[in-house]
């Protein structure tokens, strides 16, 4: 299982609100090395939209936000706003291929319900 570690200047809990797998880490480093210039690190975030109220959100980030959280999984830098923090604790972001498939998979222990296309959810 990938190794999280919290920046100490920005320590908030010992333990990560959200944890992302080996193979999350993995991929995420394999897409991020065909970036030029080369990103500082991942933003995960949940955004207002889709079909049930909210939706799940990640992109390259050259620098955290005043308002990040900045944790590392195995020297991955993922940055988080405060308020996606509180849709994101105990959320699990995994990366699976399937014969049908392959994607980023968000099991979020908070979600109450999710929409038909799976990318969007209620709490």
């Amino acid at each position: 299982m990938a190794t999280a570690t919290i920046a100490p200047s920005q320590e908030t809990t010992k333990k990560p609100p959200l944890i992302l797998t080996p193979q999350a880490v993995a991929k995420v480093r394999e897409i991020m090395a065909t970036q030029d210039p080369l990103p500082a690190g991942l933003r995960i975030g949940v955004v207002g939209g889709g079909c049930s109220g909210f939706q799940y959100s990640m992109a390259f980030e050259n620098q955290s936000g005043m308002m990040d959280k900045v944790y590392s999984f195995d020297d991955l830098k993922v940055f988080v706003d405060a308020t996606s923090l509180m849709y994101l604790n105990g959320c699990t972001v995994d990366y699976v291929e399937t014969l049908e498939a392959a994607g980023f998979k968000f099991d979020n222990p908070q979600v109450k319900s999710t929409c038909g296309c799976g990318s969007s959810f209620s709490v």
